[in-house]
């Protein structure tokens, strides 16, 4: 079965949230560094509960990518273009799940009139995001006691001129 990507809903919170703090825990360590501080922190709100309260809220997307029945990734975007969530489940890491989520957040944001995207990234994440257009916007900040947090943007769709 081919990979869908669709509008989460609230029975998809246990798994999404499973997805999210696998992909953390297990694929972030070069941010995590496995200290249990960071981790608590970082995992705080990857829960069902939370999950529920980001499907309804208005100016933000939450999309999940689903193969055979399977959550593989989870993401969001606002309505103002940033992205705030993009994980992938360690199974399905390399095989361009993580790609195609990325394009259907873009392409959400484009809906909503931006013209570009904007996130923060992992170091973990960082490389992934400069081979699909990203550029850093500055230095790293921290996130959930982190030093390696990297501001990036991309222009998803061209910007037009008004001549007056």
């Amino acid at each position: 079965m081919p990979l869908e990507i669709r509008a989460a809903i609230p029975e998809d919170a246990p798994a999404a949230c499973q997805v999210m703090r696998r992909s953390i825990a297990e694929l972030c360590v070069a941010d995590h560094h496995n200290d249990e501080a960071i981790l608590k922190r970082w995992l705080s709100n990857k829960t069902p509960e939370t999950f529920l309260s980001w499907i309804v809220r208005p100016d933000d997307s939450l999309l999940v990518s689903v193969e055979d029945g399977t959550i593989l990734a989870v993401g969001c975007v606002t309505d103002a273009g940033e992205i705030t969530l993009n994980y992938v489940s360690p199974e399905a890491r390399f095989r361009g799940v993580s790609r195609a989520l990325l394009g259907a957040l873009e392409a959400r944001a484009v809906e909503r009139g931006n013209s570009r995207c904007t996130l923060v990234s992992t170091e973990t994440a960082r490389r992934f995001y400069r081979a699909n257009g990203y550029v850093e916007n500055g230095p790293p900040e921290g996130r959930f006691g982190t030093s390696s947090s990297y501001p990036v943007s991309k222009l998803v769709a061209p910007v037009t001129q008004v001549l007056l």
